[in-house]
């Protein structure tokens, strides 16, 4: 007998994987259902802002990344060894 597969687990799964400088987690709504994907940053060498919502897996896949970016581009982050993946 197999589990039934959830792909948002999935996603969160490699959401965490990829950005292990973020708590990502998914919100909750009101009425107790699943909301937004959200990053909290731990490491301030891999982004800017402290906390990043979306609304999908991939949107916030693609904030994430630009976060890096933004982390690598900050005045003195090649000195401090940050660097865009």
């Amino acid at each position: 007998m197999s589990t039934p597969f959830d792909p948002a687990d999935r996603a969160l799964a490699e959401l965490r994987a990829d950005f292990p400088s973020h708590r990502i987690w998914r919100s909750t709504r009101r009425d107790g259902r699943l909301g937004d994907w959200v990053a909290t940053l731990h490491d301030p060498t891999a982004g800017v802002d402290p906390t990043v919502v979306r609304g999908s897996a991939d949107d916030l896949r693609t904030a994430l990344q630009v976060e890096r970016v933004r982390a690598a581009a900050r005045p003195g982050a090649a000195r401090q060894g940050r660097t865009a993946r």
